[in-house]
């Protein structure tokens, strides 16, 4: 029922229509319920939408990166060293338990940085509750010096095993009643919503379960848009972050700490190592202008603690090629920007004209896809849009410096 595509490192989708009508009709309760909540909960996140209209995050380690056992290469350590990255998250699915050894020594040598290991579900634990707490204590002992853990992942994804948001609730149960009994030092995350589908994040915080996320994490994928600036329902990545946040400071079942623990863009002429069809993918150039804004509007959105760059090393959709072990021009812009930008509070922002202006305290950041990213302008030219907001003289162009 579950392939598992190693090209892209993620479930197959499920082409059986017959298997798709009964989990829909299995799951049409929960489905009635998720309904119910939303129309009840709704109108309180709008009014909270429009009175929070920015966070108040100071988002000091907000530059992370996911890696993965199956993608490491001979570089991998040395090229986060060199990103000076201080925030990773490592996979473990727990359909691979018997390997969990193997696992270990892979997580014991980035142990000098703070790791966020994400708990990758299979059908398996979801319906056995006893499977699932023999197991997560299993890795709870094993990883003992890891204190932060990512409860399952894109759970509004049937490909990925959970068929229903109350399924995953009832998952992070067995996980929270574990760790407030025997793991009281560890953080728990969830609930892992992938992309711009915030009903299922009502859901996940509005339920009589007995779940507490100890920070709030999203998969808050944006690509299939391209640019962050592009509206999705009217609904820019901005306005995405300033919604999230409203939603999460009105729940009691979390912390207000929203991490966003997977985004990229899908790399054309990938395939099959991108997770889209080649319609989505988008050339090296604008991945990493793209990047560099999702992060820039992060920063200014003050929602968000972390974001883990999905991930380092991967062909389809990485800062690296892990094939040919090979960086990709991403691989720069992500240190340039963590070079420059790293532990800075952003004091005010533009976005709303075409060239974006975002301020820190001794430093502003102009970015435009219109104009930087399309023709090489003269140093003149920088010149003049750096008068235009009295900055001084501009001495680095993003991409090449």
């Amino acid at each position: 029922m579950f392939d598992w595509d190693h090209y892209s490192n993620q479930p197959s989708i499920i082409r059986d229509k017959k298997l798709k009508r009964e989990i829909y009709k299995k799951t049409l309760f929960d489905t009635l319920k998720l309904l119910f909540i939303n129309i009840s909960f709704l109108p309180f996140v709008i009014l909270n939408y429009f009175i929070k209209k920015r966070g108040e995050v100071d988002a000091t380690e907000i530059f992370c990166i996911g890696i993965s056992l199956e993608n490491e290469t001979p570089t991998t350590y040395k090229r986060i060293k060199r990103l000076n990255i201080k925030n990773i998250l490592i996979r473990f699915p727990l359909s691979k338990i018997k390997d969990i050894e193997k696992y270990k020594k892979f997580i014991e040598k980035y142990s000098e940085f703070e790791i966020l290991i994400n708990l990758i579900q299979d059908r398996n634990h979801i319906l056995d509750k006893e499977l699932l707490k023999k197991d997560l204590k299993t890795v709870f002992t094993a990883f003992e010096k890891v204190k932060e853990y990512q409860i399952g992942t894109t759970i509004n994804r049937k490909k990925w095993a959970f068929f229903s948001v109350d399924e995953y609730l009832r998952f992070f149960e067995v996980a929270k009643k574990l760790r407030d009994e025997e793991f009281k030092n560890i953080k728990l995350i969830g609930s892992s919503v992938i992309d711009f589908e915030y009903h299922f994040t009502i859901r996940s915080l509005f339920n009589f379960y007995k779940v507490y996320y100890d920070r709030f994490s999203a998969l808050l994928y944006v690509d299939r848009r391209g640019s962050p600036f592009n509206s999705q329902m009217g609904f820019d990545f901005y306005k995405k972050l300033q919604l999230l946040y409203s939603i999460v400071t009105i729940s009691p079942k979390t912390s207000n700490t929203i991490y966003i623990t997977e985004t990229n863009w899908p790399i054309s002429g990938t395939a099959p190592y991108a997770p889209t069809s080649e319609k989505e993918c988008v050339s090296l150039e604008d991945y990493s202008y793209f990047m560099v804004a999702y992060y820039l509007i992060a920063l200014a959105s003050k929602t968000i603690d972390r974001v883990y760059w999905h991930q380092l090393d991967a062909k389809g959709y990485g800062l690296v090629d892990h094939l040919e072990d090979e960086e990709y021009p991403a691989f720069l812009a992500y240190k340039t920007m963590v070079t420059l930008l790293k532990n800075k509070n952003m004091i005010k922002f533009d976005i709303e004209s075409e060239i974006k202006v975002f301020e820190f305290e001794d430093i502003k950041v102009f970015y435009s896809e219109n104009i930087f990213s399309k023709e090489f302008i003269k140093e003149g030219d920088l010149d003049i849009y750096a008068n235009k907001y009295k900055s001084g003289k501009v001495i680095y162009r993003w991409m090449t410096c």
